[in-house]
């Protein structure tokens, strides 16, 4: 087989590179001065397992187009197999249609598998549904059991901790985590409706028609709907004395965390750790995050970090994604990277 890696983690490549044994193939991948990025595969890759390492950090859409690049690449150079290995799945959060727009997954899904990608290894997709978009095997690894071993671990007097659901759509997951640590549940309900809805343009009011042979529906033939709102952001379950582990799967917006943070401080918890797979961060979030009452913040290297703050911790992923492509290589069962998992679990 071959190993490629794209410019968007190199770091995370080589470390998979390193466990698996396998140096990473020969390519010159690189942007050009007007923006088109440039593939060239310094390898014959006829009749082989290709497994390309690519994802979506800062800089997504470049990185997805120098990925398609590179699969066309060897897709034309006769490759047997081509598998997508991207830890984190660009626009896998935007898998439903909202303000008339469109569906971004699908799109990318579309464009993966038109590209010659036969299989795609990810890693905790914001919605699952998002398998069902592509044409090929998608294996949606869990990150879990890394998680996991970090709380108790690293966590001081875990056990007198409760696991938190940072919002109502992420308590299926935080439960899962409650169980495996025997640990009590709380979930934050609540958000700002600018926060929390979209408008869906179903407040357009019906045509008017001049011509009174054309069938219309009148306003007044609707009943009112009452506007949807959230209450005040609250919290449901007790956190006082004790350690507040928030659960999710991505943190792509620190305010929002921060507010759950300061919730459960005054709610009188004395120590406020926030875990997730994905962490997509700004320059300005390590300030934020210096001057925040949270204890840490602890992602995956789904996504090289690129903020410096002391709260931030990283959980290294690599023994996971190498284990997944050895185990395709080989014609392996999957089943052992699930074990212990809730089929459910998101």
């Amino acid at each position: 087989m071959y190993l490629f890696s794209g410019q968007s983690h190199p770091t995370l490549s080589r470390s998979v590179s390193e466990l698996l044994g396998e140096p990473i193939a020969a390519a010159n991948v690189a942007s050009q001065s007007n923006g088109e990025s440039k593939v060239n595969i310094l390898v014959s890759v006829r009749e082989k397992d290709v497994f390309i390492i690519q994802t979506g950090a800062d800089g997504v859409n470049n990185f997805i187009f120098e990925f398609l690049i590179m699969v066309y690449a060897c897709k034309t150079s006769a490759a047997k197999r081509i598998v997508a290995v991207m830890p984190y799945l660009p626009y896998s959060k935007h898998s439903k249609m909202r303000n008339r727009s469109a569906i971004p997954a699908k799109l990318v899904a579309s464009m993966m598998c038109k590209a010659g990608v036969s299989h795609v290894i990810t890693v905790d997709l914001h919605h699952k549904e998002v398998q069902g978009f592509f044409n090929c095997p998608v294996d949606n690894l869990r990150a879990s059991p890394f998680i996991i071993r970090y709380i108790q671990q690293d966590i001081p007097d875990y056990k007198n901790a409760v696991v938190v659901a940072r919002e109502p759509g992420s308590t299926k997951r935080a439960t899962s985590f409650a169980e495996r640590l025997h640990l009590t549940l709380a979930v934050i309900h609540g958000e700002s409706k600018s926060d929390y809805y979209d408008e869906d343009g179903s407040g357009s009011p019906p045509p008017e028609y001049d011509d009174s042979s054309v069938s219309r529906v009148l306003p007044s033939v609707l009943p009112e709907i009452a506007p949807k709102e959230k209450p005040p952001m609250t919290l449901v379950g007790d956190v006082t004395g004790k350690i507040a582990i928030i659960i999710d799967d991505m943190i792509d917006n620190l305010d929002l965390l921060l507010k759950a943070a300061e919730l459960l401080e005054e709610r009188g918890a004395y120590k406020i750790y926030a875990l997730a797979t994905h962490g997509q961060f700004t320059q300005s979030d390590a300030a934020k995050l210096d001057a925040s009452c949270l204890e840490e913040i602890v992602v995956t290297n789904t996504i090289p970090q690129k903020i410096n703050s002391s709260k931030l911790k990283t959980i290294d992923i690599s023994q996971l994604i190498a284990e997944s492509i050895r185990r395709i290589h080989n014609g392996e069962s999957m089943s052992y990277l699930f074990r212990n998992i809730p089929a459910d679990e998101n």
